[in-house]
């Protein structure tokens, strides 16, 4: 009984799985090219909305619902990847800073704050497309497309900028 799962159509999740595996491949590829921290701080910041949308969607299916279940899901999930991130000394060095309204701010900080928000948003404009067209994609794939290519969008604006 348990192998047949697979044959069960599910419901739609809250961010697709290809969209997630495609955050999580541009974080290591960006760390692993020696990218600015800003840069792979969009794409962190980006697969921990996705992360916390699957998270509050699987809750949903499971039907456990709480008190600030979206907010402790979210507070949960920053702290679990920026504490690490400080107790390394990955986050926090002094000479890891932009220089932002006239205190220095850590760069990758600033990216995963970028990136959370430009794939929040990217995921509710899909939405908001799908609903416009009756409830339809536009073209195959636009679910992976719009999220990942505002980080793409992002990344590039970051990479022109501490360039």
């Amino acid at each position: 009984m348990l192998g047949l799962n697979f044959l069960v159509v599910k419901q739609a999740l809250a961010v697709c799985p290809v969209c997630t595996l495609a955050v999580a491949a541009g974080v290591g590829l960006s760390r692993y090219l020696g990218v600015d921290d800003t840069v792979s701080g969009v794409w962190i910041g980006g697969l921990t909305v996705s992360m916390i949308m699957w998270t509050i969607d699987w809750c949903d299916r499971k039907k456990w619902h709480f008190p600030f279940r979206a907010s402790s899901i979210t507070v949960a999930y920053y702290l679990l990847i920026v504490a690490p991130l400080y107790s390394m000394g990955i986050m926090g060095h002094p000479l890891n800073q932009l220089p932002l309204f006239g205190f220095g701010i850590d760069k990758l900080l600033v990216g995963i704050v970028v990136g959370s928000a430009a794939f929040w948003f990217s995921a509710a404009w899909y939405l908001e497309i799908k609903a416009r067209n009756g409830g339809r994609a536009h073209f195959p794939f636009q679910k992976v497309a719009i999220p990942v290519g505002m980080l793409v969008l992002m990344s590039a604006v970051f990479y022109f900028l501490t360039k």
